[in-house]
């Protein structure tokens, strides 16, 4: 890591939570392993997303500084300069970019002085522009800024301009095309998730007819619009970074597994439904969830979903257009009777054998995979862990081929 970069992610890194002066043998272990993978030559990446996935990940911003370059392939002894201010003139994004950065006070660390937290917003604004001006082909979205300051706030600005620029054109791509298509196909990937492992909250879901979109800003944001606690966002973002791009939706997908009961026990309505699952918890317990994540990917990869969200997606085109046969002939909608039946059904065991069964991908529980599930990330370490990393290593050329078939 060039001079520069070195002081800058120093510096950055008295943003970092107290508390972590003190290792126990494990974190030391793991510390360890990290600076062994560092100092290879060549780098061993595989390792340091393994350390990345796994239980508390990259453990300090100051460990982030090095770590997250190598996992997006950045060389940091060749930074770009700073972006300027002459970007914000004549540009088409400028007034929007400046509108979401100023909603974003909440963003930045309780406590920090104004005039610092200030300057970093200008350099958010700044960081975007030029990441936008650079490449042409990518469009600003809402929820984008969420992104870039978490970012910015771990490792300062040059280092962020890179890591920002490659994430937008890589792991984000989907969601800077002129529309929201590509990322509307990614949240169709949840629903089959969720009916792998839990059919009668799929069902329930489906009932209430509640859709994906509580988890738009989920997705897009990788979460930093919905959580508030920093700690927690990084942690996100270093499991994020070392994975393939859709393991957000596979994370989304187990925190509503996570809420399965609370769901089952909602009023079965679209509004009572989105209202529960928009209001995600604080105090999740991370380091479960993304264990369960990365078995989940393991054991259903987006290429075997794909399958299933595009014949969901059918399904319900098909239902969508049976409406507007009953809406254009004047009849009672059907599906209003079902819900009212449906609210009036046994829960637990009795409703989900009164479920009319339906064509499902099987589910293996006795296999390799489901046993990895059962043990979980704490286990996984090298194994899951590493199948997750290593499908990192291979998604890149054909990225595009697998989600936009």
């Amino acid at each position: 890591m060039g001079t520069n970069a070195t002081m800058q992610c120093e510096t950055m890194s008295l943003l970092s939570p107290p508390g972590m002066s003190y290792f126990d043998s494990k974190k030391k272990r793991k510390l360890a392993k990290i600076y062994q993978a560092l100092s290879s030559d060549p780098i061993d990446v595989a390792t340091l997303r393994c350390m990345a996935i796994g239980e508390g990940g990259l453990l300090t911003d100051e460990i982030r500084c090095k770590v997250w370059p190598k996992l997006l392939s950045i060389n940091t002894d060749d930074l770009p300069p700073l972006p300027g201010k002459e970007l914000r003139e004549d540009n088409k994004d400028f007034q929007q970019v400046l509108l979401d950065v100023r909603r974003s006070l909440r963003r930045f660390p309780p406590g920090m002085p104004d005039d610092q937290r200030e300057g970093l917003q200008e350099d958010l604004i700044d960081i975007i522009l030029h990441v936008l001006k650079r490449n042409p082909q990518l469009h600003y979205y809402q929820g984008y800024h969420d992104i870039v300051v978490t970012i910015l706030l771990v490792v300062g600005d040059r280092l962020a301009t890179a890591l920002v620029e490659k994430l937008s054109t890589h792991h984000l791509r989907a969601f800077m095309n002129p529309t929201m298509d590509s990322t509307k196909h990614i949240l169709n990937y949840l629903m089959p998730i969720i009916d792998q492992m839990n059919p009668e909250v799929h069902d329930f879901m489906q009932s209430a007819e509640v859709g994906t979109i509580f988890a738009l800003s989920w997705l897009i944001t990788w979460f930093g619009h919905v959580l508030s606690d920093l700690r927690h966002v990084v942690r996100l973002y270093d499991f994020f970074l070392a994975c393939h791009p859709l393991m957000p939706i596979y994370f989304a997908a187990v925190i509503v597994l996570h809420r399965k009961q609370e769901v089952l026990d909602c009023e079965c309505d679209m509004a009572s439904v989105h209202h529960l699952l928009s209001q995600i918890p604080q105090d999740l317990p991370y380091e479960t969830l993304i264990s369960r994540a990365g078995d989940l990917f393991v054991q259903f990869p987006p290429s075997r979903l794909a399958r299933e969200a595009a014949q969901q997606q059918a399904e319900r085109t098909a239902a969508s257009a049976f409406k507007d046969l009953e809406l254009a002939s004047g009849q009672q909608r059907r599906d209003a009777v079902l819900r009212q039946c449906f609210r009036k059904w046994p829960r637990g065991e009795e409703r989900t054998k009164s479920i009319l069964a339906k064509p499902r991908m099987p589910r293996t529980r006795t296999n390799r995979f489901a046993k990895l599930a059962v043990m979980g990330l704490a286990v996984m370490g090298l194994t899951v862990a590493a199948a997750v990393a290593r499908s990192a290593l291979e998604w890149a050329p054909k990225f595009e081929l697998q989600i936009f078939p």
